[in-house]
């Protein structure tokens, strides 16, 4: 499988994780507020800082009953229409440069996800390097054209979709001129339980459509995202604050810049971890087999002797010989007079 270039960085192909702080809906209307969560995740270490391209009236109709209420107990944003909720989080399009622009400065890649085709218009004006699409919108095969079209790499939520719908989004991606994909397994709930990550997902989703996969992690924590490593996930994006304290659409389940700034250590680690399939000593671990259990003369010893339980030891270090030849050994006679602290080998019978 091949890895697919982000600026200077590889995705897949056994390249460190790539890791994405989704800014959202989490700078409050204020472009200060955006510009210093650019700053927090660039300190923390990410790779990548990604908006949404929306505005209420793009990605929703102004209605405050009905379907476009919401009204289920257990959700976040219960109470509120969904053209208020979008008025609340979407980021004003003439931000989006000034944002791109303190990316570029502090090294990080910057990009979006874009909600209809004139979200990808706008977009392309910007010259954006890649495109994500949200788990909402993985079956709006119209945009996922348009989108493809770009002929740059494109990132694909895979939240609430069957496997059908999936293989309909990938072959229409890749038909509409898409050669770099990857999918990220996500599950769309806000926050997202560990149990409800099914991360075991993604080997098999990789195997599946042949690109490779990342998770889109809206748990708590940062467990989830670590474990995920370990089973090939290439990328990691998680929504970013500067402070859950501060409120603001998606700062419930958001990670704060010290969260961060752990998950791309231990993600890292989690990489580094994983190396190959090995049953013998590596280079390090080499220069402790001296410290193995060896065969050890236990008291001073003349000529002739014969091998015991009280004057032979199975101890460490690991200088004589194994262990398995003690039965071996007992009964057996010493050549020469030896003194306590000998390792036993071969030329002393």
């Amino acid at each position: 499988m091949p890895g697919i270039s982000m600026g200077d960085k590889v995705l897949g192909a056994g390249n460190r994780p790539f890791i994405v702080a989704e800014m959202s809906g989490n700078h409050n209307h204020s472009l200060e507020r955006a510009l210093e969560i650019v700053q927090a995740a660039a300190e923390s270490g990410v790779h990548a800082v990604k908006l949404q391209t929306y505005t209420a009236d793009t990605i929703t109709l102004d209605i405050n009953d009905g379907d476009f209420f919401i009204e289920d107990k257990d959700n976040l944003w219960r109470g509120r229409s969904l053209y208020d909720l979008y008025s609340e989080a979407y980021t004003p399009w003439e931000w989006h440069e000034p944002i791109f622009k303190r990316c570029r400065e502090l090294g990080l890649i910057a990009f979006s996800t874009p909600f209809d085709e004139t979200a990808v218009d706008f977009l392309e004006s910007l010259d954006v390097p890649c495109y994500k699409i949200a788990s909402f919108e993985n079956t709006d095969l119209p945009l996922i054209r348009k989108v493809a079209a770009t002929g740059k790499p494109m990132i694909i939520s895979t939240g609430m979709a069957s496997v059908a719908e999936m293989d309909e989004t990938v072959r229409t991606a890749r038909e509409a001129g898409c050669e770099d994909l990857v999918l990220l397994k996500c599950t769309s709930s806000y926050p997202a339980s560990p149990e409800d990550s099914n991360l075991l997902t993604i080997p098999h989703m990789q195997k599946l459509f042949d690109c490779p996969v990342g998770l889109s992690d809206h748990s708590m924590g940062i467990g989830v995202a670590v474990a995920s490593i370990a089973l090939g996930a290439c990328m990691i994006e998680k929504h970013f604050t500067l402070s859950r304290a501060d409120g603001g659409v998606d700062s419930a389940f958001s990670t704060e810049p010290e969260e961060m700034r752990q998950l791309v250590i231990e993600t890292e680690r989690a990489w580094q971890a994983m190396g190959r399939i090995s049953y013998s000593p590596g280079e390090q671990e080499s220069k402790s087999l001296k410290f193995r259990r060896s065969l050890y003369i236990a008291r001073d010893m003349a000529a002739g002797e014969v091998l015991t339980p009280d004057n032979l030891r199975i101890i460490r270090p690991g200088y004589g010989l194994e262990p398995k030849y003690y039965d071996v050994l007992l009964g057996k006679r010493i050549n020469r007079d030896v003194k306590k602290g000998t390792p036993l080998n071969w030329d002393l019978i």
